[in-house]
This record gives C-alpha cells, structure tokens and sequence, in this order.
C-alpha cells in the first residue's frame, strides 16, 4: 500500500516557504497560503511515512492570466523540486472554452502527478 494520501485542504505553507528560500521572497503569489483567493484548481499529496509533499498548482510570471500547472515536490530533508509536466498551459477567464481548457490541464497534470507518486516513468 502506497503512503501518499491525498491533501484536500489549504495548501501547506512549506510550498510557499521553500519556494522563496530558493528563488527569493515575493517571487510565490501562487503559493503564498495568505492569499484569501487562492488560484485553482489545486491538488496536493502527503507521504505519511517520509513527510514528503507533492502539490499541482496554477503558476505565472508577469501576466497571471496565462498560466500553466506546475508540480511542487518537497523532500522530505529540505529544499523543493519542480517537476515539469509537460506543456499544459491555459489563459484563466470565464469563458467556456478556456474553462475546458483548463480543466483539461489540470487533469494532464494530476495524471502526472499521479504517475510519479506510483514511481511510473512512462507517459
């Protein structure tokens, strides 16, 4: 039995912490657990056994309209690692059809997250 157990609650706040020990403060907003309007949709895993954390969140730079879903990894001795799970970019609006989109995104990435929490290497 795997010890990754799904997280359906606030982001946790080492996502945030680690992102901006590595790449400097204010570089996060899409990870700071302070903000009342978190970005979403988001998933996040727990190893109950390491302490471990896996997390699927939206990410941008300048202009966070257009976004993409990025995989957070947090080893259980310090730091923070992004995996990369493929190209899976969207623009966030109310229309319909970026809606689809990123919601097909989102499935994309949580399937590839899913794949690395099993230890899978295939697509």
């Amino acid at each position: 039995m795997s010890a990754w157990r799904r997280y359906d609650s606030p982001l946790l706040p080492a996502f945030h912490e680690r992102f901006e020990e590595r790449w400097g403060k204010g570089s996060a907003p899409f990870l700071d657990p302070e903000v009342l309007d978190q970005p979403m949709p988001r998933a996040q895993w727990i190893n109950i056994d390491t302490g471990a954390a896996l997390a699927v969140v939206p990410i941008w730079a300048q202009d966070d309209a257009h976004r993409a879903f990025a995989l957070f990894y947090l080893p259980p001795a310090g730091d923070i690692w992004l995996l990369r799970p493929g190209l899976n970019g969207y623009v966030e609006s109310h229309h319909l059809q970026d809606i689809t989109l990123r919601n097909d995104a989102f499935t994309k990435a949580v399937k590839h997250a899913e794949s690395f929490l099993s230890g899978a290497t295939g697509p």
